[in-house]
């Protein structure tokens, strides 16, 4: 028998060290994650229900242990890579989000566990992103950053080797695995040295600041961690207070009764110092910090009324026109976890109570009446993915709070998944399967 250490424990290792790099290399980070713990523990006592709910859907525990974070790479080589180093984690490739739609020269998936247990474990995701050089207007210039790009390798030589020996043998021993860790974190780490001079950088940079930061360093340096908050309304409210300067709204869905979707927000860019090539230095704003709080995630009829309404509201002067113009035009969205469920909007995670337990459901009994009767309790499944519109808004944000105008680039999913070499998981699909998986454990294989 193969004395294996599992995905979820190398995930969990692999996302413990990150964090606390990040934390060495942004320390804002730390006085976030304080602040959030805060927030998070006072919603908590203020509510003892919503504490109860959590902890019998085993959500508390993954509350502190998530995050997420972001990386951006510059060719599919280096995506390809990325993928079976994820794999060894136990995390896949999920949704396909164009964000040159928004201006940002990028497309993306988010690598993230699966299965119910996996993410119960620990939901550690990492949105990655691939540069889309040929949106880069100047040819001359697209062939320089291709050419630069050609040059780096933004994985050491042991970690290549570990992810070929998992690929082997199926799994790392606990040695192997640390090991693994060890080397892998390498690939995320800051680099404040720039493999290009500095009339190079400011070329790129004028393109899109973006572009600049994926193809002017030596690695896919991570550019934010993502904890995620139970009130981000407070924490917004809080961060001044503790030194941080937040960006002016926030993304995603208004607050609710019950909410959906994904909420986010950030603190604006770090400006750091840079060395170029030829000794010389400069600034560059790539990191800052991010809050999330998550809700349910929606069906494919949830998500186009929730996409109508977003593109109703449109985006206000400041964060309180914002969310207040939110809230009127969202009334029209449902508030409710029946409404939800009965209009199929949202997807839910179906268990036997203890009720259920003792009497089960019997042939010709509905859903809606042992729910109504308490046999079986109906949860929101947790939206795991992200909003394209919201991640362009946070990339835009940090690059300066103003849009850079950039001809969008048509969508290409197969083009990417070439890059990938994989196919990309339909979100859609697996929230469907885990709630169907759910009602089948309840005695409902037909629901």
């Amino acid at each position: 028998m193969n004395d294996f250490l599992s995905a979820d424990a190398i995930r969990t290792r692999f996302s413990q060290a990150m964090s606390a790099m990040y934390q060495q290399e942004v320390p804002q980070y730390g006085t976030l994650m304080t602040l959030v713990q805060q927030v998070n523990a006072r919603c908590l006592t203020d509510s003892p229900t919503l504490k109860a709910r959590l902890s019998a859907a085993d959500e508390l525990e993954r509350l502190n242990l998530e995050r997420h974070g972001a990386i951006r790479v510059g060719t599919a080589q280096e995506l390809a890579t990325l993928r079976q180093m994820f794999a060894v984690m136990g995390m896949e490739p999920v949704g396909y989000y164009d964000l040159s739609q928004a201006g940002v020269p990028v497309h993306s998936t988010a690598f993230r566990p699966v299965s119910d247990e996996a993410l119960r474990r620990n939901p550690f995701r990492i949105f990655t992103s691939l540069l889309r050089l040929e949106l880069i207007d100047d040819l001359e210039l697209r062939q320089k950053a291709a050419a630069i790009l050609a040059q780096r390798d933004i994985f050491t030589p042991r970690c290549r080797a570990l992810i070929a020996q998992h690929q082997q043998q199926g799994g790392l021993g606990e040695a192997d695995a640390d090991a693994f860790v060890t080397e892998a974190l390498e690939t995320f780490r800051w680099h404040a040295l720039s493999t290009v001079d500095r009339a190079t950088y400011q070329a790129l940079s004028q393109q899109h600041r973006l572009v600049a930061d994926v193809v002017c360093f030596p690695g896919c340096h991570i550019n934010h961690l993502t904890p995620r908050t139970l009130d981000i309304d407070r924490v917004q409210a809080l961060m001044p207070e503790y030194g941080i300067d937040p960006k002016t709204l926030i993304e995603g869905p208004p607050r609710r009764n019950v909410p959906i979707l994904l909420r986010q927000t950030s603190f604006k860019a770090l400006e750091e110092v840079v060395g170029f090539q030829q000794g010389d230095s400069g600034t560059h704003t790539a990191r800052f910090g991010e809050i999330e709080q998550r809700g349910a995630a929606l069906t494919p009829k949830g998500r186009a009324l929730y996409d109508r309404l977003l593109a109703e509201a449109g985006t206000g002067a400041d964060n309180q026109q914002h969310q207040q113009r939110l809230a009127d035009v969202f009334r029209a969205f449902p508030d409710d976890e029946r409404s939800l469920r009965e209009q199929e909007l949202a997807w839910f995670h179906y268990r036997l109570s203890e009720q259920g337990e003792a009497q089960p459901p019997q042939a010709g009994e509905s859903l809606a009446m042992l729910i109504e009767q308490g046999r079986i309790i109906a949860d929101p499944l947790v939206y795991e993915d992200f909003l394209p519109v919201s991640a362009a808004g946070i990339f835009q944000s940090n690059l300066g709070d103003r849009a850079q105008g950039r001809s969008a680039g048509h969508a290409s999913r197969a083009d990417f998944e070439r890059a990938l070499g994989a196919p990309v998981h339909d979100e859609m699909q697996l929230y469907q399967a885990r709630q169907q998986q759910s009602l089948a454990r309840c005695g409902f294989a037909d629901a």
